[in-house]
């Protein structure tokens, strides 16, 4: 077992926190206040952070990389397991002895973890000045102001049309070479486990336009890879008369034009030859042909796909209300293969101790590991999340000693995993 484990890249389910964020870079052109953020969880946060870094920046702060030193501290957080809020909670209780050393300091939290509590957060955290959600970072200079003046600023309000399309992200932790292009927010999918649609709400894809004048702006300043971001980028669609999906989905003989993602991914390979072009995350039930055809047949695509699975089983997946069983997902990576070859990487997500799953259940997506063969994946235990559908509907009955041992019993598949 000590070999196995020294093949595999694992991280603990309970490493130190300082570890789980990144934070804003030092930059100093003598404007008055000084910004610092934490981003917490997936890289939809922290492309959302370059977002809010630009909006700031506009509005006369600096960002800094040291805390002590800050203005106004923002935590941009996750809600997808309960982990993650505990990992915020803590973090705010080591802010407090630095508030109390400079009573002027105001501290915010943003992204999903405020959108779920909404009111709540500022109730049960008394430190917090600002609780604003994912669609709200546009009134944060005057949310800021207001806190400044001894209110607290909220502002949750989720949109069916924001896409920050036309701010230009401030590079944050930026290595020259690779960047994050946010392509659509929100998630229309409604997985059981998943609390995303109610954080982030109603699918929303971003101008074509102005993603690919973003790219060509990052390829002039020397970048030369992009990764295109999204809930789920394959169901990007979009027309000039109309960006939401749903509602573009009930006019859609109606519309002129209908970009979708294949179309996008062309769009953005041909900005150059030389810029390699990433995208995530994928559903399983949505990645077309035409978007295999499409990496096939730009070489500046990279042949590399993240398909989350969540379950070998296909009654769990139906549970999970992810719209697709096992036969689906197997005849997806299949095609993947015929298209693009056996040295497409292609990796996963799954979860360990979903509602009622029995240890056959799991033993069937540990088959699928062994099928598939994933290049990396991430594997998790259940964690309910409130409001879910399943959170309504099923009772979490698997104990957690079970779901962990479980969520590391990938170690003998010899796939790289990440707990």
């Amino acid at each position: 077992m000590e070999n196995i484990i020294k093949d595999i890249d694992i991280i603990s389910g309970e490493e130190d926190t300082n570890s789980d964020f990144k934070v804003t870079a030092e930059e100093n052109t003598g404007k008055a206040k000084r910004l610092y953020i934490e981003s917490y969880g997936c890289q939809m946060n922290f492309s959302d952070s370059e977002i809010v870094a630009s909006i700031m920046k506009e509005t006369g702060f600096d960002t800094t990389s040291d805390f002590n030193n800050a203005d106004v501290i923002l935590l941009n957080t996750c809600s997808i397991r309960d982990k993650a809020e505990r990992t915020v909670r803590k973090r705010l209780s080591q802010f407090n002895q630095v508030k109390k050393a400079n009573p002027e300091l105001k501290i915010g939290v943003l992204g999903c973890m405020a959108e779920r509590l909404k009111e709540k957060l500022l109730e049960e955290e008394k430190l917090v000045d600002l609780v604003v959600g994912p669609d709200a970072y546009r009134d944060l200079p005057s949310l800021v102001s207001l806190a400044e003046d001894g209110q607290k600023g909220i502002n949750t309000f989720l949109s069916r049309e924001e896409t920050y399309a036309d701010i230009s992200p401030v590079r944050l932790n930026s290595n020259g070479v690779s960047a994050l292009i946010s392509i659509m927010r929100g998630c229309d999918n409604m997985c059981s486990f998943c609390v995303v649609p109610f954080t982030r709400g109603r699918e929303r894809s971003r101008d074509p336009h102005s993603i690919t004048k973003e790219a060509k702006e990052l390829f002039d300043q020397g970048y030369r890879e992009v990764t295109l971001l999204g809930q789920n980028v394959d169901s990007y669609k979009w027309s000039s008369e109309e960006n939401n999906k749903a509602r573009l989905n009930k006019k859609e003989n109606e519309v002129s034009q209908v970009v979708y993602f294949s179309d996008l991914l062309e769009m953005v390979a041909n900005v150059d030859p030389k810029l390699r072009v990433r995208f995530s995350t994928s559903h399983p039930k949505d990645i077309t042909d035409k978007v295999l055809e499409t990496m096939k047949q730009y070489e500046n695509i990279c042949n590399y796909i993240h398909l989350p699975v969540q379950s070998g089983n296909s009654r769990v997946l139906e549970m999970m209300n992810r719209t697709y069983d096992r036969e689906w997902y197997l005849d997806r990576i299949k095609k993947i293969r015929e298209i693009l070859g056996e040295n497409c990487g292609i990796s996963s997500d799954m979860i360990a101790g979903f509602c009622s799953e029995t240890e056959e259940e799991h033993q069937d997506t540990l088959s699928i590991m062994d099928i598939v063969k994933f290049d990396f994946s991430y594997m998790f235990y259940y964690s309910e999340r409130p409001g879910t559908l399943a959170e309504k509907k099923y009772k979490d009955d698997i104990p957690l000693a079970v779901k962990n041992v479980g969520s590391r019993r990938s170690l003998t598949s010899k796939v790289p995993f990440h707990l």
